[in-house]
């Protein structure tokens, strides 16, 4: 698996609830650290909201980066993290908690992929896909998950493919597709797709059904690289949309938000 530190990681914005979401989702996930607070409090405001937090945390080796940023973008459920518990006792407790003050995208139940699965969207908008998954092989705890809507539906095959094609060492280990009878979802279209990148699992999948959200700012895949020649290098791959150009921010041609940043950046902040 790859290191913390050259980790694909995901970055939450928030409104002012960096801290504070930081703190929760540490308490309810085991194996969890806060590893670093910054606050910016430059004049004028850094944001909308006031003062800025910037949250470095670990949830059971899955490094996260949340920042307080004002109101400008809200999650959706467009970017999920798919949390695997081989215990069912474990995803009831992990529902109980993620559940107060959410909202149930999928109840918890049994389904004819696990005997206990359920999605929801805590009190902040983050989305969970919390699953049993009992005694199947368990690399990773905790697997960000792309959904393909949209005027993206049906790419999700081929974004995987690009994303494989733009990460050294990568590898697509299974797609799952949809059949016959399975409408509104297109035959052939991804029901699921994994894959890894730097070593680090993700999944994907289309969706047709009707949705009024997509990939935006909200969530963001941070590159970590140690070199400017491989900052080029990602850069020039993955941007594909010059407005979104920012601060080391990109969309990609899917729509995904990403940060290209040196390695070193969590030490300067």
């Amino acid at each position: 698996m790859a290191t913390l530190k050259k980790q694909i990681t995901p970055c939450l914005w928030f409104d002012k609830e960096a801290k504070e979401a930081a703190e929760l989702y540490t308490s309810i996930f085991k194996d969890s650290k806060i590893k670093s607070i910054t606050t910016l409090h430059n004049t004028p405001s850094p944001t909308p909201s006031g003062s800025a937090d910037i949250v470095s945390f670990e949830l059971s080796g899955q490094a996260f980066m949340a920042i307080s940023a004002g109101p400008l973008f809200k999650f959706n459920p467009s970017i999920s993290f798919h949390v695997k518990c081989k215990m069912k006792d474990e995803v009831d407790a992990l529902w109980e908690k993620l559940s107060e003050g959410g909202t149930v995208l999928m109840k918890l139940g049994e389904y004819p992929f696990s005997e206990r699965y359920g999605w929801i969207q805590d009190k902040y908008g983050l989305s969970w896909q919390l699953i049993f998954v009992g005694k199947s092989e368990m690399k990773q705890k905790i697997t960000p998950v792309l959904m393909f809507v949209g005027n993206v539906c049906g790419k999700a095959e081929e974004a995987v493919n690009f994303y494989a094609s733009v990460f050294h060492d990568a590898k697509v280990d299974n797609i799952v597709r949809y059949g016959k009878g399975e409408e509104t979802d297109k035959e052939g279209t991804v029901k699921y797709a994994a894959f890894a990148l730097r070593g680090q699992e993700f999944g994907a999948m289309d969706s047709a059904r009707p949705h009024n959200f997509a990939f935006n700012e909200a969530i963001s895949l941070m590159v970590y690289c140690d070199t400017q020649e491989e900052i080029d290098y990602y850069w020039d791959r993955l941007s594909a949309v010059p407005e979104a150009e920012q601060c080391g921010w990109l969309k990609d041609k899917y729509g995904l938000s990403w940060q290209v940043v040196p390695t070193r950046m969590d030490e300067m902040m």
